[in-house]
């Protein structure tokens, strides 16, 4: 069992820096990849990046690449999700997931912590 609770959202500008954490824990929680998603407002959710819990290697999704950083504390089991340069369009409620097999179907999900970006 896998137990994941992510903290950080808010409100932040246009422009700006938001980090999201999801701390992780259960006995087996380095045989998992961590999987960040969002669910934006009257959408459906979507893969936002993925980080190896062992290596630390590193999946963004287009809309993630080059302003999105996923990094992981193995001391803290805690994965983090830096956001810069936000956009209004990044307003979604945010997910960590522990994925053991394949992104598209995660085996844990966190409940969730809502962003907002205002213009």
């Amino acid at each position: 069992q896998v137990h994941l609770v992510e903290s950080g959202g808010g409100l932040a500008q246009a422009g700006g820096t938001l980090t999201l954490s999801c701390a992780a824990s259960g006995r087996t929680i380095s045989s998992y990849d961590m999987g960040w998603f969002r669910q934006p407002p009257g959408k459906e959710r979507e893969f936002v990046g993925r980080i190896t819990w062992n290596w630390g290697i590193t999946t963004y999704a287009p809309s993630a690449k080059d302003r999105f950083i996923i990094s992981r504390s193995k001391a803290k089991n805690t994965v983090y999700l830096i956001m810069n340069s936000l956009k209004p369009e990044d307003t979604a409620v945010y997910y960590c997931a522990a994925v053991l097999a394949s992104i598209a179907t995660p085996d844990y999900w966190g409940q969730g912590t809502q962003v907002i970006v205002s213009s």
